[in-house]
């Protein structure tokens, strides 16, 4: 959204179980059947490193979304798609969604970019204040923006631990009327609600 730019892919590092096949001398052998683990942990590589001494994303759009959550909220996780830009100074991580929702009567189809990074809701806040409005989600801070010139299309920025997550849909009607602007953020709420509780 506005100006913030997004980063590059993710790694996920697995920790290996070991199997233990035979003993020191003088020790009693251990059974094929036995093995010994060691502790399992799972350490991300972040996307992108900055020099910027902020906060490490810990919330990656990509990884961390439950395919449930998109399903019930009408979006295909098949369809994810990294959406990235690196960044010196700051960083965002991002992913692309297509849907579709069937509303009554109507066919809507909406793209929802989902974007976590590592700047503070105060700087989007005066980047954004010409669009955005002062809000909370499940009681955390957000903002909710709505710019009359980028039409169809609205935006929820949540606070967290490490800066915020924006999550930016586009409705792409199936007729050429115009789209009431009450109609950009229907329903969009809802699902930021449903991801908040993931968030740090």
């Amino acid at each position: 959204m506005g100006g913030w730019n997004r980063v590059v892919r993710a790694l996920v590092s697995l920790a290996v179980v070991v199997t233990v096949s035979g003993c020191a001398p003088g020790a009693a052998r251990t059974s094929e059947s036995e093995t010994v683990e060691t502790p399992t942990s799972t350490t991300r590589t972040p996307r992108v490193v900055d020099d910027s001494g902020r906060p490490q994303i810990t919330f990656d759009p990509c990884l961390d979304i439950p395919d449930e959550v998109l399903v019930d909220a009408g979006y295909d996780p098949r369809s994810k798609e990294i959406a990235d830009y690196p960044m010196g100074t700051y960083s965002f991580v991002g992913c692309r969604f297509k849907g579709t929702l069937h509303i009554p009567g109507v066919l809507r189809r909406y793209g929802l970019n989902v974007l976590s990074g590592n700047v503070t809701l105060e700087e989007e806040l005066a980047k954004d204040r010409h669009i955005a409005t002062e809000t909370t989600v499940n009681g955390r801070r957000a903002l909710l923006e709505v710019d009359s010139n980028n039409q169809n299309s609205c935006g929820i920025a949540v606070e967290t631990e490490f800066g915020i997550v924006i999550f930016s849909r586009t409705y792409y009607p199936d007729h050429t009327r115009g789209v009431p602007t009450d109609l950009w953020c229907s329903g969009l709420e809802e699902l930021v609600s449903s991801v908040e509780p993931l968030l740090d």
